[in-house]
């Protein structure tokens, strides 16, 4: 094999829509630009999961499933998927062995590093141990993941929160983290247009500021600072309309507080919307508010900014690392509805600031979440890696 030319091998265990397994396919398909040999391993089986590689040409790599790498926690399966992964690290000879997620990361690193690969990473894609979880399952997680990062040289993180919530959960020193910001294609939102017809459909007055939302209507996803800040909102701006993207059990208490308020002609319900067409309905916008009270993805608000609208959120986890006070949007103290409004009014009473900020976040996202991007950071760290553990 070529010096230049390495093999790898992704580790993931479901290949379920999303910004885990897009990122990896975008990582993948960089590898396959820079002519890298390259395996993906999965545990997913069923059908319709099969059919997502092909975005991205699945014929021009491996791909191998091990029903046996399953997310659901059972600890013979976990054994017998690090016996079927030893197996086959030794077979393969990998030069780099990259997993992902919580379970494939803690099977998939022991059994890379004692199969004799040189170079083991791992990304860390959403944190595990959480506030709200069960006090015994955030234990076990903390320690396999700390058991897990003795047998990897770099674990990457999708943020620079996630780093300080592991470090301080000791899984791992400072020094063995690293933030690379998970790649996306966000052309289709940099082009997205107004589209009066859209507006229209939806029940929008053509003249109406619009401040759009993106979330699942159940509890803990902000709606209930969304309605209380938008009805303040209207009564200063009656112009002012919200645009609701999503669905779910809240759907009618929802819209049960909204006609209490008077206010049912300044909501608008896109229901739950395709992916696919998500950049169509936020270029109808003006604002978007992200107000869940836990951390939340940070991809609707990098997806917002990127069609050039400034964004509203609280400051909590990776937010701020997105939203910049007075430069992409404003960042508030979490469950404060007052700080909204006062944000909002900001940006309302000054319309040339508010579109400075979204000009500003559109060319940022742009720039710091592209996925050739990315890929380039990650064949550096591969290559930088693969030199100092044996030389080439």
């Amino acid at each position: 094999m070529s010096s230049d030319k390495m093999k790898i091998c992704h580790v993931i265990t479901r290949m379920t829509v999303g910004g885990a397994l897009e990122s990896v396919l975008f990582a993948i398909q960089g590898h396959l630009q820079k002519g890298h040999e390259v395996v993906l391993v999965t545990g997913s089986t069923s059908e319709c999961e099969e059919k997502l590689p092909q975005e991205i040409d699945s014929a021009k790599f491996e791909i191998v499933r091990i029903p046996s790498l399953v997310r659901q926690f059972d600890p013979r399966g976990e054994y017998k998927a690090y016996c079927e992964l030893l197996e086959f690290f030794r077979k393969r000879m990998f030069d780099i062995v990259h997993t992902h997620g919580q379970k494939a990361g803690v099977a998939g690193r022991i059994a890379a590093r004692r199969a004799g690969v040189p170079v083991v990473v791992h990304t860390v894609h959403g944190q595990e141990f959480q506030p709200g979880e069960k006090r015994w399952q955030n234990a076990l997680y903390k320690i396999s993941e700390r058991f897990a990062a003795k047998y990897c040289d770099k674990i990457y993180t999708n943020t620079q929160s996630i780093i300080a919530q592991c470090v301080k959960a000791k899984i791992a020193p400072r020094d063995k983290y690293m933030v690379i910001y998970r790649g996306m294609d966000n052309s289709t939102f940099a082009n997205a247009k107004r589209e009066p017809e859209l507006r229209s459909e939806l029940g929008i007055p053509e003249n109406a500021r619009v401040i759009v939302t993106q979330a699942r209507f159940a509890p803990m996803k902000g709606y209930e600072y969304v309605v209380p800040a938008a009805y303040q909102i209207i009564r200063k701006y009656p112009d002012t309309h919200m645009l609701l993207i999503g669905d779910g059990p809240m759907l009618h208490s929802l819209k049960a507080q909204i006609l209490e308020l008077g206010l049912p002609a300044h909501f608008h319900f896109a229901g739950q919307i395709s992916p696919t067409q998500i950049h169509r309905y936020l270029a109808q916008a003006d604002l978007y508010w992200h107000l869940l009270p836990c951390e939340g993805l940070l991809r609707p608000i990098i997806q917002a900014l990127a069609t050039g609208i400034p964004a509203i959120a609280f400051r909590v986890g990776g937010i701020p690392e997105v939203v910049k006070d007075g430069e992409t949007g404003y960042c508030v103290e979490p469950e404060q509805e007052s700080e909204v409004v006062k944000a909002t009014r900001k940006l309302w009473d000054d319309p040339a600031a508010a579109r400075r900020m979204g000009e500003t976040g559109k060319a940022r996202v742009l720039e710091q979440f592209a996925w050739p991007r990315m890929t380039d950071i990650i064949e550096r760290e591969y290559r930088e890696l693969l030199a100092r553990k044996t030389g080439r």
